[in-house]
């Protein structure tokens, strides 16, 4: 394992608390030793409080904070002897200890101590770091991990059998460490939890945590264990999209509302997936119990031919069982996997964002990875369940799944929004993005790759070129797991012309674009939507559909041909439960179709100055893509969930239309 400590980085951080920042954002950046929030490290040092009295202090990880980029807030301050007391009580219930260590904080606005806030105290060095390395954490999931890894350090490190992390992890450390020289010690095992280190410097304290795990990781070396996620697998099979769009239906049902399914076919995830061994290995629990609060106890094992109903239904009979055998006046968390192995594919991931989808896929890989490690030792032998899931309904965990306040109006939700680069269709973007939504967005403009965020998937895509189109649906569905709603908006307006003097390139390209484009989009998207979570598509028409103006002849009727299509397409899919619906915005001049040379133009058309034609509804009001995309969403949402096949203006009030 490399070591990344640079002096000439570290120099700007002085004091203790600055040097614990930056060690600890150099264990948090590699994510074979902490991820996701995983780990904790701690400092003691001396603070002048409100008296001018001197305090001992332990800045230690607060939760809900990620070591990687962790700043000075998310250290807790606690009173050092406090915590040290609490380390002599008998006993102390999970609420006590948060209540007491709250108690002793120095900053009320500080976040919660982490739950081995009393460990980091008793361990009398200056500089405290926990990991859960891979490689370390694999040589304990051995049947026998302990001996091999007392054989491996001797007497160099402290080897403490697995304890429920928090205070009873604390107290057997306590009464382990009497009369312990910590000085004479490298650092200290958790089996089949991780690694702590220690010392007075931050720099020797980081020596040592990358010491002792390379120490594992040329272990498994020397036993040619690492090379296991390296085998040939058999060639990828085609992915079967609408399976895909299945499962992550029938697992969202589960769950009793929307899912995103993360799809990883990568070499060691489709290795994992192609092993015989895989559907029992799978089985057997995480790698560590931190990752149980993500992953449940195991993953859901799907067989390359077998109905995904039935391997659900087991799923969650068996966590249902496991919840009885070890339920003491709890109550059971949902039953839904969070993540699957599909037997000659790869895994799967679910969550309700794209942040949870990609920390399950990471502790997965991680699982996988060592899951091959441990096989080619020996065996993979993890916790057993009743510590699996004493960690899984601990009250302390779940509240770090529980600190988001309401939840977004599209969270979980897939959408597809065609003409995305700007105007509307941008508009809708962000504004799905905003309410919640994981987005693909598809434009023919390059520009579209780089003006949205990592909810976004970006697509240069010509809709007029239904192949184009499909590879699009496609790398959606693959993406996200499914579609549940579309907005089909990519449009172009053609130069003003009358009927009689038509250029034919431009009839036809506006058939194309505006009507043509969005029919092989609909039909490319229905067997997905077909297997959406309460599926919606919204077709952006225009105010020439009710009321078309001279000139405009080859744009008014592709959108008029448009809103027929959404009228059919209402009746034909609504036994589907696929609601249809039309937006018919009007002079909304903050789109690409409304170029200075077309303002000009259908100003003049109705004698009036540009400034005047922009104002020309019976509100005065100007028509923005932000209120467009604001009753897209409306339309596309539980708002709307008893309309289709209705078609609605947004034009400031247009007398013509009226």
């Amino acid at each position: 394992m490399q070591n990344l400590w640079s002096q000439q980085a570290a120099q700007p951080f002085k004091t203790p608390l600055q040097q614990r920042i930056y060690s600890s954002r150099l264990l948090g950046a590699n994510p074979s030793l902490v991820l996701h929030g995983g780990g904790n490290t701690s400092v003691k040092t001396q603070v002048t409080d409100l008296f001018g009295d001197i305090q001992e202090v332990l800045y230690v990880k607060g939760s809900g904070w990620d070591l990687a980029h962790i700043e000075a807030a998310g250290f807790a301050p606690v009173k050092l002897n406090v915590l040290q007391r609490m380390a002599t009580l008998t006993e102390l219930s999970d609420r006590d200890m948060v209540n007491g260590q709250r108690a002793a904080m120095l900053d009320p606005d500080a976040p919660n101590p982490s739950v081995e806030a009393i460990l980091h105290a008793i361990i009398p060095l200056r500089y405290v770091d926990h990991t859960h390395a891979d490689a370390v954490v694999t040589l304990s999931n051995l049947p026998d991990g302990a001996q091999r890894i007392r054989a491996l350090y001797g007497d160099s490190v402290l080897v403490m059998p697995y304890v429920m992390p928090g205070f009873a992890l604390a107290k057997a450390v306590y009464h382990a460490s009497h009369n312990l020289d910590w000085n004479k010690l490298k650092g200290m095992i958790l089996l089949n939890h991780g690694v702590f280190t220690f010392a007075d410097e931050a720099k020797a304290s980081y020596d040592a945590m990358i010491a002792l795990v390379s120490q594992a990781e040329a272990y498994l070396d020397r036993h040619q264990a690492r090379q296991v996620a390296k085998k040939t697998a058999p060639p990828l099979q085609p992915l079967e999209l609408q399976r895909l769009a299945q499962l992550r239906q029938a697992v969202a049902k589960i769950k009793g509302q929307p899912l995103l399914a993360r799809y990883n076919d990568s070499d060691l995830h489709h290795g994992f997936a192609c092993l015989t061994a895989s559907a029992t290995t799978s089985q057997r629990g995480t790698l560590t119990p931190d990752h149980v609060i993500f992953t449940k106890p195991k993953p859901l094992w799907l067989a390359d031919d077998g109905a995904i109903d039935t391997a659900l239904s087991r799923y969650v009979d068996d966590y249902q069982a496991y919840f009885n055998r070890h339920a003491q006046a709890k109550q059971a968390l949902s039953p839904e996997p969070r993540w699957a192995v599909w037997q000659n594919h790869g895994t799967l991931g679910f969550g309700q964002d794209e942040a949870m989808t990609q920390a399950i896929d990471d502790l997965s890989q991680h699982t996988l990875q060592a899951i091959q490690w441990a096989e080619n030792l020996s065996q993979w032998q993890p916790l057993a369940e009743a510590d699996l899931f004493a960690v899984e309904y601990w009250a302390l965990e779940q509240a770090k799944l529980t600190q988001k306040t309401q939840r977004p109006v599209f969270q979980g939700k897939i959408a597809l929004v065609t003409g995305a680069a700007s105007g509307i269709g941008k508009a809708c973007v962000m504004a799905l993005v905003q309410q919640g939504a994981a987005v693909a967005a598809l434009d023919i403009n390059p520009e579209v790759d780089r003006l949205f965020s990592s909810a976004v998937l970006p697509q240069v895509c010509d809709v007029t070129d239904r192949q184009a189109v499909q590879q699009a649906v496609a790398n959606t569905v693959k993406r996200f797991g499914g579609l549940d709603i579309l907005i089909s908006n990519a449009g172009w307006f053609a130069p003003s012309c009358t009927l009689a003097q038509m250029d034919d390139s431009a009839w036809q390209r506006s058939l194309a674009v505006n009507l043509t484009s969005h029919q092989h989009l609909l039909q490319t998207c229905v067997p997905y939507l077909q297997h959406g979570i309460k599926p919606a598509v919204l077709f952006i028409a225009s105010k020439n559909v009710p009321a078309p103006g001279r000139g405009a002849g080859a744009y008014s009727v592709a959108k008029a041909g448009l809103t027929q299509l959404a009228r059919v397409a209402a009746l034909e899919l609504a036994a589907e439960g696929i609601r249809v619906n039309v937006l018919h915005p009007n002079a909304v001049f903050d789109t690409a179709i409304w170029t200075d040379e077309v303002l000009q133009t259908r100003a003049r058309h109705y004698g009036l100055s540009v400034a005047e034609y922009k104002a020309h509804n019976l509100l005065r009001q100007e028509v923005t893509s932000h209120d467009v995309a604001r009753l897209a969403c409306a339309m596309v949402s539980e708002v709307f969930a008893k309309t289709t096949g209705a078609q609605l203006p947004i034009d400031g009030g247009n007398e013509r239309v009226i």
